[in-house]
C-alpha cells in the first residue's frame, strides 16, 4: 500500500515543501531515499521503539521510503512524525482522510512524545502558502507557529495525541493567538533604563543621534567608564518593532532554534554581545548545516562588540561587507543560503593597552607607538563603516551619589521615533532606504548639503584636526540626523558642529595629543 503524508524542511530562511512517501510490500528490507542526513536515517530506530511503546508493531514487510524532491538534502530530526504516521497508515493501522489536508512536524522520543523542533514559524508560513487546512507541531512549537493567520495549528504532545486527531477519536481544538494584542502589550517593558545612568550627558547625547538614524557608534574610555551599561540600554531608545520587521527577526531565532518556550513573536529589538573569542563562523553564520550567526541574530536590532581590538583581526574584517550589503551569503557547492543582517553595530574599547589614556584619575604608562599599533588593530575599513566615535571619561563622585534619576528612556525614545518619521517620509520613494545611515553619495548631496558658511566650517575643521577624507560623508550623515532631532529643514552650522565633534578616532594625532 502507498500512503502520503507532507512535512517540510528549512534551508537557512528557505522552506520547502516535503512529501513522504512509504510504500510497502512482502518482504523484509527497509529502502530510504531522499537525501536524508543522519538524524533523518536514526528515525527508523526511534519510530520504530515509540510504535511499539505505544501498542503498534513495525511492519514486517519491505518499506520504500521516499522523500520528495528527492535531490534536495533533508536535516534534522523534525520528519520523524510524518514518517512514523505514513508507515502506520500504509500498514493499515490507522484510516484517515485528513493525511492530506495537514501538515506535520516533530521529532518523536522513545516513548511516542513529540520534542520541539526548529524552524516552526517558517514552516508555519510555508504551509498556509501551499493552502494545507493545518499544521500539527509539538506543544512546545504552537504559540511560534500559531503567529501565522488563516491556518489551524495544532499543538500534539504525543504521536497518539495525532493519532487519535487524524481518526477522529478525540476532538482537538486549534490554538489562536491575539498576535497584535501581545506583540503591543510587549514592546515597551523594559529591565535596563537611560534613568539609572548618571552623568555621562553627552555619551547619551550621541547614543539618541545613533538610534535616531541607524548609525554605527564606537565608545572610547577606560575600563568603568560606562561603555556596557549604557549599550545594553540601547534597545530601550530604538524605535519599536513593526510587526513585519518582528515577523523577520522571528523566523530567523526560529531556524536558530534560539526561540524560548511559548514565545510567540519578538517583540523588541534583539540585543547580541558576543564574547572576543568568538570564531568568524560563529559572528557571520555557516557550519555543515548553514545556521544564521550572531550577525543575523541581531537583525533589526544591535550588535554589540565590546573591547573590539581584543577581536582577532580576521573576525573584524568579515564584519566588513555585512555591514554594508545588510545580508550575508553562506555559499556551498550545492546551494547558497542568504540570511539578512540589518543591524546597529556598537562597539566599545579602551583608548590605550592599559586602558588609562586621558583619564585624570589614572597614569598611562603606554609610550605613542603602543598607542598608535593598539588603535591600528580596529583597520580602515571597518572604522570607514562606523558613522559616531564618542570619547567617555569616568563619571565623578559628586555625580555619581546624585540622588536624581537621568533623563528616562521613554522620553529619550519619543524623541528617536520623531525624527525616525521624518526620515521615513523623506526616503518614502526610494527603495531600501529607511534612515539617514543608509544614505548614499548621491543622496547627501540632495538632503545634507550644508550652505557656503558650512561648507568653510568643515574645510577649517578638516585641517585643523587632521581629519581623513572619509570623516567628511559621515559628518554630513551625523549632521542630517541631528538637524532631524532638531526637527530642523536644513543642515546648520550647531547640527555640523556636533557632528564633527563625534570624529575623533580618525584625528591624525590620537596617539601623540591631550584628551
Amino acid at each position: 500500500m502507498l500512503v502520503k503524508t507532507y512535512c517540510a524542511a528549512v534551508n537557512g530562511l528557505d522552506v520547502t515543501t516535503v512529501t513522504i512517501e512509504v510504500s510497502l510490500i512482502n518482504g523484509v528490507m527497509y529502502h530510504f531515499t531522499g537525501l536524508g542526513d543522519e538524524a533523518v536515517r536514526e528515525g527508523r530506530d526511534r519510530i520504530a521503539a515509540a510504535l511499539q511503546f505505544n501498542g503498534y508493531k513495525f511492519p514486517h514487510a519491505d518499506i520504500t521510503v521516499n522523500m520528495a524532491p528527492a535531490d534536495l538534502r533533508k536535516e534534522g530530526s523534525s520528519f520523524d512524525l510524518p514518517l512514523a504516521i505514513a508507515i502506520l497508515a500504509a500498514n493499515g493501522n490507522i484510516e484517515s482522510d485528513k493525511l492530506g489536508q495537514y501538515m506535520m512536524v516533530g521529532e518523536l522520543s522513545l516513548d511516542g512524545h513529540l520534542q520541539p523542533i526548529r524552524g516552526a514559524l517558517p514552516i508555519a508560513i510555508r504551509a498556509r502558502a501551499e493552502h494545507f487546512k493545518g499544521l500539527i507541531v509539538p506543544t512546545q512549537n504552537v504559540r511560534e507557529a500559531a503567529v501565522v493567520n488563516n491556518l489551524e495549528v495544532y499543538g500534539m504532545n504525543s504521536m497518539m495525541d495525532v493519532i487519535k486527531f487524524l481518526t477522529d477519536m478525540e476532538a482537538f481544538e486549534p490554538t489562536v493567538i491575539d498576535t497584535r494584542k501581545e506583540f503591543y502589550e510587549q514592546q515597551y517593558s523594559f529591565d535596563l533604563d537611560f534613568a539609572d545612568v548618571r552623568g555621562q550627558e553627552n555619551v547619551k547625547r550621541a547614543l539618541e543621534v545613533a538610534a535616531a538614524g541607524g548609525h554605527n557608534i564606537i565608545m572610547i574610555g577606560p575600563p568603568g567608564s560606562g561603555k556596557s551599561m549604557m549599550a545594553k540600554r540601547l534597545p530601550s531608545i530604538l524605535p519599536p518593532l513593526s510587526l513585519s520587521e518582528s515577523l523577520e527577526t522571528t523566523q530567523i531565532h526560529s531556524v536558530a532554534g534560539k526561540l524560548s518556550k511559548n514565545t510567540s513573536l519578538i517583540s523588541q529589538r534583539p540585543f547580541r554581545a558576543p564574547h572576543h573569542t568568538i570564531s568568524e563562523v560563529a559572528l557571520v553564520g555557516g557550519g555543515a548545516i548553514p545556521q544564521p550567526g550572531e550577525i543575523s541574530l541581531a537583525h533589526h536590532g544591535v550588535l554589540f562588540c565590546d573591547e573590539l581590538p581584543e577581536f582577532s583581526k580576521s573576525t573584524l574584517e568579515v564584519l566588513r561587507q555585512p555591514l554594508e550589503d545588510r545580508k550575508i551569503s553562506i555559499s556551498r557547492a550545492r546551494y547558497t543560503v542568504e540570511f539578512p543582517c540589518s543591524f546597529m553595530f556598537v562597539a566599545s574599547m579602551n583608548p590605550c593597552p592599559c586602558g588609562y589614556y586621558g583619564d585624570a584619575t589614572h597614569t598611562c604608562v603606554c609610550t605613542p607607538g603602543q598607542i598608535q599599533r593598539y588603535m591600528n588593530k580596529i583597520s580602515g575599513p571597518l572604522l570607514d563603516r562606523i558613522d559616531i566615535q564618542i570619547e567617555i571619561t569616568p563619571v565623578p563622585f559628586k555625580d555619581i551619589s546624585k540622588a536624581t534619576q537621568g533623563e528616562p528612556s521613554s522620553t529619550i525614545r519619543e524623541r528617536v521615533i520623531r525624527a525616525r518619521r521624518m526620515q521615513e517620509e523623506r526616503y518614502k520613494d526610494i527603495r531600501g532606504v529607511y534612515c539617514n545611515a543608509q544614505m548614499s553619495e548621491k543622496m547627501i548631496h540632495r538632503f545634507a548639503e550644508p550652505d557656503t558658511q558650512g561648507i568653510e566650517m568643515l574645510r577649517l575643521a578638516m585641517e585643523k584636526l587632521s581629519l581623513s577624507a572619509r570623516a567628511y560623508s559621515r559628518i554630513l550623515k551625523v549632521a542630517r540626523t541631528i538637524a532631524d532631532l532638531a526637527g530642523s529643514e536644513h543642515v546648520q552650522m550647531e547640527h555640523l558642529a556636533e557632528a564633527i565633534s563625534y570624529r575623533n578616532l580618525d584625528r591624525g594625532d590620537w596617539a601623540e595629543r591631550g584628551v
